[in-house]
């Protein structure tokens, strides 16, 4: 026998993975054995795939799904596969501080007594009647940015064909709760001046001068469930000041992620209201 070749059992002891993994990592085509006898099915290894074995017992150790895997290892070389190691990563440590800001949002929730958070100011800001282009798509949590940033680039080639300006502010507005469960109508507005005819799942309106209770939001803090905090904040303005709404709660984009820091302000999380003065009048 060559002594570099390792019965299943050898080969498990020197990488850490027991002969079950061994036999999935087969099925799957990462780590297929060097040889197998036809007539007892035992499986043999090389020490040449001793590292191979090991790189894959690390990668399986920090939840790395098997496709994924497959694609580190099928990198070109050892930098490539670093490229992509670490892009994979990146989404991970992406998806630990939503949740992380998840865990921060309901401890707020549930600890109302404790420290008081510092709420968004409210302010209430007079919009014109604007005439804008929307697209409407049934959205949950999960699919809401990627679809409503498709529709507003699909609305603004749309304007630009027909010789109009958009305006340079992206409306999002919410015809229900959308959630990570279930979905509801998002309405992705962009205004604009000059002339435009609707196509396809294009509308054209005017949406009417209102007043809105508005907060102001940074780019850092423009991600679920952070930004919930700002609908709190204009909700329970609203209900303390006795504003009946009149429109869908929305958020106005009015800035390009790429052009600002976390620090700056990017965007207004709003509601339309009847003022104090027209609730009187009526």
């Amino acid at each position: 026998m060559d002594v570099r070749d390792l019965t299943i059992g050898e080969f498990g002891r020197r990488t850490g993975l027991s002969p079950k993994a061994l036999r999935l990592y087969e099925v799957s085509g990462l780590l297929k054995p060097a040889s197998v006898d036809p007539a007892t099915g035992y499986r043999r290894y090389t020490t040449d795939q001793v590292d191979r074995a090991r790189r894959i017992s690390l990668l399986r150790q920090l939840d790395m799904p098997l496709a994924i895997v497959a694609e580190v290892l099928a990198a070109d070389d050892d930098a490539d596969a670093a490229i992509r190691l670490e892009r994979w990563w990146q989404a991970q440590e992406a998806q630990a501080r939503a949740r992380r800001a998840s865990v921060d949002y309901l401890r707020a929730q549930l600890t109302r007594s404790g420290p008081a958070r510092t709420p968004y100011p409210v302010t209430m800001l007079e919009r014109p009647s604007t005439k804008v282009a929307t697209i409407t798509r049934e959205c949950d949590q999960q699919s809401i940015v990627p679809t409503s940033l498709a529709c507003a680039a699909e609305i603004d080639a749309h304007l630009r064909a027909a010789g109009a300006e958009p305006a340079g502010e992206r409306w999002f507005l919410f015809h229900g709760h959308v959630t990570p469960d279930s979905e509801a109508p998002v309405e992705v507005a962009l205004p604009f001046t000059g002339t435009v005819e609707p196509a396809g799942d294009i509308v054209i309106r005017v949406e009417p001068a209102q007043t809105l209770a508005a907060v102001t939001v940074t780019r850092g803090d423009c991600f679920y469930p952070k930004i919930m905090f700002a609908y709190d904040d204009v909700e329970d303005h609203v209900h303390a000041a006795g504003l009946p709404t009149t429109g869908a709660p929305r958020e106005i984009y009015f800035a390009e992620w790429s052009e600002i820091t976390d620090d700056d302000p990017f965007v207004h999380v709003a509601v339309p209201v009847r003022s104090t003065v027209e609730s009187q009048q009526r």
